[in-house]
């Protein structure tokens, strides 16, 4: 770019020497030229370092590419099912927080012989949570030591954490564990209850700071039938399903209408909360499959939250089913 210009064939003549003037001219000239790709390279690590702060804050809220189980994608009819993204679970401040609260599990049990490996494994029971919660509270639950079916393991661990709940004194928006999430091994759920327990009872841990969880929900949506047409047209008839809404007309219909008498240890006569109304209608689902009836489709929440074509389905399968039952 700055040497002397070449000869042409035809210009046999030597180059006339530059003056001073006109080479100090295009030393300007190529000063300005190298000033211009200088100021054009800094703009453009500039603009790359721009694009790459914008990534930088972009990327943590972009979906994550999540391949789903096809396990996970079977579910009923209006289910909702929350999942960690697998990326999320491999994150250091995460794994190091499961670890802290593992390790002072084991600490505060470490009597009872109860070894903790894995929360969700673990916890979902009620079983190392109750012995947990005894240990630090210093009371005996008034509950069953050994729990084998599902319906015995939700009622323990209702008790369980009602209990624990009372003992928080948290409000209700700030609880956000359950017993449907906690017996579903919700980690995000397990590691709420854990945390709020090991704050309150002040335990001699240090918890890691923003700690951070990425969940998939996935959730199947109902179809629209008969009973959506019906619901659009006259709802204000079919405000006395409601009366299915705590479950216990459900299993009292049941033994009804397959001749016998349910225990009244089974179920909530009088439930007193959410959680007792899922536990009558699940039960009442349990009933009906043992009857020959297929699994309900809508979920017991929506029964209890008074969905009323999920329960008109319902009671619509067990009138196909009975009608001609004398």
């Amino acid at each position: 770019m700055a040497s002397s210009p070449q000869k042409s064939p035809s210009s046999p003549k030597s180059p006339t020497p530059k003056s001073p003037s006109s080479r100090k001219k295009d030393d300007s000239f190529l000063g300005k030229l190298g000033g211009t790709l200088a100021r054009r390279k800094k703009a453009k690590e500039v603009s790359e370092l721009q694009e790459e702060g914008i990534n930088a804050i972009n990327l943590p809220l972009s979906p994550s590419h999540y391949e789903l189980d096809p396990e996970d994608t079977m579910l009923e009819e209006n289910e909702v099912r929350t999942m960690v993204d697998p990326n999320s679970k491999n994150d250091p401040k995460l794994q190091e927080l499961m670890k802290v609260l593992i390790d002072w599990i084991n600490d505060v049990l470490v009597g009872e012989r109860i070894i903790v490996k894995d929360l969700a494994e673990d916890l979902y029971d009620g079983q190392v949570l109750q012995k947990l919660f005894e240990k630090l509270e210093g009371e005996k639950l008034n509950v069953a030591e050994v729990t084998q079916s599902e319906i015995a393991q939700k009622q323990k661990l209702q008790t369980v954490l009602e209990r624990i709940n009372d003992s928080l004194k948290l409000s209700t928006r700030n609880i956000r564990w359950n017993v449907d999430s906690v017996h579903a091994k919700s980690i995000v759920a397990i590691l709420h209850l854990l945390v709020a327990l090991s704050q309150h009872f002040r335990a001699p841990i240090r918890l890691p700071d923003h700690v951070s969880i990425q969940v998939v929900v996935v959730q199947k949506r109902e179809e629209r039938d008969a009973f959506d047409t019906l619901f659009d047209h006259a709802p204000d008839k079919l405000n006395v399903v409601k009366k299915f809404a705590d479950g216990v007309y459900l299993v009292l219909l049941m033994g009804l209408l397959e001749g016998y008498f349910v225990p009244l240890y089974n179920f909530f006569l009088t439930p007193e909360n959410f959680d007792q109304k899922v536990h009558n209608v699940s039960f009442s689902f349990e009933l009906m499959q043992d009857g020959g009836l297929e699994r309900p489709k809508p979920r017991p929440e929506d029964i209890v939250n008074c969905d009323l074509k999920s329960t008109l389905r319902v009671l619509y399968n067990l009138f196909t089913r009975y009608r001609n039952v004398d």
